[in-house]
């Protein structure tokens, strides 16, 4: 689980789309993306964003990891800031949560899969499910 900075040591330089101090996890930036929302609650938050509040609030609390958070809700926070006019990228939401960055979305790309992957006998099915889960794996030890 990740409860904070994967390398406090850590001083790279930051893209300029990802304005996340160093080393700042997700609790200190979703803290401070509220203080920026002015006046909106971390209940508020969840509300919002379909995230249940005492889960938001053990993320802040840190005292629930972020290794497991979804895509989604990561994606759906960030959607919900900059609706309120508060600035985030979703690599930084990404990078405060430990998180590997996935690419886009790609309708195509996703139909195209799931074809293949319905075309499989079950073996196979399972075998690429062990490979895409294998990749996201090294994808998270490299991040």
């Amino acid at each position: 689980m990740t409860t904070g900075p994967s390398n406090p040591g850590d001083h790279r330089v930051r893209a300029a789309e990802d304005p996340a101090p160093a080393g700042e996890d997700l609790a200190a930036l979703l803290t401070r993306l509220l203080e920026e929302a002015g006046g909106k609650s971390q209940k508020d938050l969840a509300d919002a964003s379909g995230v249940k509040h005492p889960t938001l609030n053990h993320w802040i609390k840190r005292t629930r990891g972020t290794s497991r958070i979804s895509p989604e809700s990561l994606r759906a926070i960030g959607s919900v800031f900059r609706g309120w006019g508060v600035e985030v990228t979703p690599r930084e939401l990404f990078e405060a949560a430990g998180r590997p960055i996935p690419g886009e979305a790609d309708e195509e790309r996703e139909r195209r899969l799931l074809d293949i992957y319905r075309q499989l006998p079950t073996k196979a099915q399972r075998a690429l499910i062990q490979s895409a889960e294998a990749m996201l794996a090294a994808a998270r030890v490299s991040h």
